[in-house]
């Protein structure tokens, strides 16, 4: 059976709906970033989307073709994740989309390195004619967070952050944002196929000791 990153890492993929404290190691990911309207057709998230996917893949299948990575083994494509902030804004404005700044992520598993990426990159471009350029291989170390799983559409995830912060200043912690500690969302549910009510998503902020 292929890999599941979702099901062998639960901590990280699977936390209950009450606030809990977590290390969060660091991880390989492609990331692509852009901002605006995340719901903008045609948009720059849209675009990362699209190239995020079509790069991964490319990777995961590579075991039908001649490029060889070492210590390679068939997994599922992880879920999508985005990092998300507003300049100027503290937290998150959820009524000012236009605003959003977002790095779209894709986990990797730890034996692809820069150099498979940049290969999968141009064979996107090669054979589907698809500009991914701006996809970057990237580790992100997030740390110590609280996180969350959120049930329900997307606008409805400040009642959620609420108790997030309520729990980290009961347990003596305050919130860490900066300009690379961001404002963290993991998609389990496809937005496409599942109602708005019933939609699944990790929420992540980064944290730190009083």
């Amino acid at each position: 059976m292929p890999f599941d990153f979702k099901k062998e890492y639960k901590a990280f993929y699977q936390p209950p709906k009450q606030p809990q404290i977590v290390t969060i190691p660091a991880m390989p990911y492609i990331g692509m970033k852009g901002k605006g309207d995340p719901n903008e057709a045609g948009g720059e998230y849209q675009r990362s989307v699209e190239c995020l996917y079509a790069t991964a893949y490319t990777l995961k299948m590579s075991k039908n073709g001649d490029h060889r990575m070492d210590g390679y083994f068939d997994y599922v494509v992880p879920p999508l994740e985005g990092l998300w902030h507003q300049e100027g804004i503290e937290g998150m404005d959820y009524a000012r989309k236009d605003l959003l700044h977002f790095t779209s992520l894709l986990r990797l598993p730890d034996f692809v390195q820069e150099q498979d990426v940049l290969w999968a990159i141009d064979l996107v471009k090669r054979k589907k004619g698809l500009d991914c350029s701006a996809v970057e291989f990237l580790i992100l170390d997030e740390g110590l967070c609280v996180q969350a799983l959120h049930i329900g559409p997307y606008d409805t995830e400040p009642q959620t952050v609420e108790g997030m912060h309520a729990y980290i200043a009961s347990c003596g912690y305050v919130l860490d944002f900066s300009g690379v500690r961001l404002h963290h969302e993991i998609y389990l549910s496809d937005p496409r196929k599942t109602e708005a009510e019933k939609r699944k998503t990790v929420i992540r902020h980064p944290i730190a000791t009083q």
